[in-house]
């Protein structure tokens, strides 16, 4: 009886092992693949520039009068 009981446990733990490599692998490959996807890389370039707003004026004249 024991050595079945033994022989169970080694069994869950094989079982255990390639379930746990199995969803590893799963995750690298499907982590590289998101990572790949044209939505996560970042657009560079396409912004508007800059531009002088109200606001920014308005920024600009209060360090001009603080001198």
């Amino acid at each position: 009886m024991k050595k079945q009981a033994s022989d169970m446990g080694r069994r869950q733990m094989l079982k255990a092992l390639a379930v746990g490599s199995a969803a590893g692998a799963v995750a690298t490959v499907s982590g590289q693949a998101l990572a790949a996807s044209p939505e996560a890389t970042p657009v560079v370039g396409k912004s508007d520039g800059y531009r002088e707003t109200d606001h920014v004026c308005s920024y600009y004249d209060t360090l001009r009068s603080s001198k």
